[in-house]
């Protein structure tokens, strides 16, 4: 099947074009269709698989024929809610492209900046909003903003939301909603907390669901490196001045853990940035573009401020700290390996982080390679060292050797 067997506008299929796409991915595919016939729809599928094409491009094709009414006559028709800032202006970017020469107008609204560019850009009218639930609240309760004729609802990354505790702000902003409208559920995972959710919501769902396939934890290579806590730095910097890695996300539990960490690999020389949730929303897609732009090598993140982090020609991950949560490792190892692209993950593993890595070797299948062969080894775990099928190495040597404003009203 290609783009243009779905039924799409001429023009989005030229758009699609240009970015070199011809054929839909799967839940493309099949979800696509349905929210053409208005259906509501309870779509699950791992992230990196085309999700948000898959309710972007139809919403796009619903809503070309408001573009032909004068601005001033035209609500907002499409709501998409999201999450987290950078997976907000991801969608917005990919609003602008799928739907440039359409006519139709969309903004991004988000905490952590100012409120004007927003209200300022709700003043001049759009067709679209992406947002979070906090700040769209915020907005909705300030009277900026009316959602009494919104026809299609998405809820992206449902999961993270309940997960982020969004779900009271989701109950209240359906309150100035309408009840007649199409609503589609978008989740990388499908708890009973977001079945419940949807059946509470939605109306004679379709339920499309994408078998996983191999997950990150199953075709990205994954490697563990023992190291005391004090070495940490001084291993990273001997991998990137020492092993080909081309680009790296580098993850720290905590915000100043990864201010510490970018500062010190700029000073070895290594162009590397932060971005966490201390930093303004400006900075942090700063740091986002220069990465995904080349230049900067190495961007160091914390869990929360990476969604929305997606780069296709990710080489490498490395955890510089091991998450306490075995589901997070799966996610940060995910930014690696994508769009059918090779991807490998490093973590560094300290004493105090051995339990934590236990649980991550249950929950993965694939063993994760043992390796001792670097200038801060000390012994790795008898019962790991089997598994990986390395044998455990006794002791170690140590030789210590510009986003664009937030506000944007994007015209398509």
């Amino acid at each position: 099947m290609t783009f243009s067997d779905l039924g799409l506008h001429p023009t989005i299929l030229a758009n699609i074009a240009k970015q070199g796409y011809t054929e839909p991915t799967p839940i493309q595919e099949q979800a696509i269709p349905h929210v053409l016939q208005g259906r509501d729809l309870l779509a699950s599928a791992r992230t990196g698989t085309g999700k948000t094409a898959a309710f972007s491009l139809p919403m796009i094709h619903a809503f070309a024929d408001q573009a032909k009414k004068p601005i001033k006559q035209r609500p907002i028709k499409g709501l998409i809610l999201t999450p987290t800032r950078e997976l907000a202006q991801q969608i917005s970017d990919s609003l602008s492209v799928y739907g440039r020469n359409i006519g139709l107008w969309h903004t991004v609204i988000y905490g952590g900046v100012s409120q004007r560019p927003q209200t300022d850009a709700l003043r001049r009218r759009v067709d679209i909003v992406v947002a979070t639930p906090g700040r769209l609240l915020d907005l909705i309760q300030q009277g900026f903003i009316r959602l009494n004729e919104v026809s299609m609802l998405v809820l992206d990354e449902a999961d993270r939301m309940l997960d982020m505790g969004f779900i009271h702000d989701i109950h209240r902003i359906l309150d100035h909603m309408p009840e007649q409208r199409q609503t589609l559920f978008f989740s990388a995972t499908m708890p009973s907390e977001i079945v419940a959710l949807a059946n509470r919501m939605l109306t004679e769902p379709v339920r499309v669901e994408i078998a996983p396939g191999p997950s990150a934890a199953e075709i990205i290579e994954q490697r563990i490196y023992h190291v005391e806590k004090d070495d940490k730095r001084e291993l990273l910097l001997h991998l990137l001045h020492n092993e080909s890695i081309d680009t790296a996300l580098v993850f720290t539990k905590t915000k100043f853990g990864a201010e510490k960490v970018a500062k010190m690999i700029s000073k070895s020389g290594i162009p590397a940035d932060s971005i966490h949730g201390d930093k303004s929303q400006a900075a942090r897609q700063a740091a986002l573009t220069g990465f995904k732009k080349g230049r900067t090598r190495v961007l160091v993140a914390t869990d929360v401020a990476s969604r929305g982090i997606d780069i296709d020609s990710l080489s490498h991950v490395i955890n510089f700290e091991i998450p306490y949560e075995a589901e997070t490792y799966i996610h940060r190892i995910g930014r690696t390996g994508r769009a059918g692209n090779s991807g490998i993950a490093i973590s560094f593993c300290d004493r105090d982080e051995r339990s934590a890595l236990r649980q991550i070797n249950r929950l993965v299948t694939k063993p994760i390679t043992v390796v001792d062969d670097h200038p801060f080894a000390i012994a790795a775990p008898v019962a790991e060292a089997k598994s990986s099928g390395k044998k455990p190495k006794q002791g170690g040597f140590k030789n210590r050797f510009r986003r664009k404003p937030a506000r944007s009203t994007s015209k398509r």
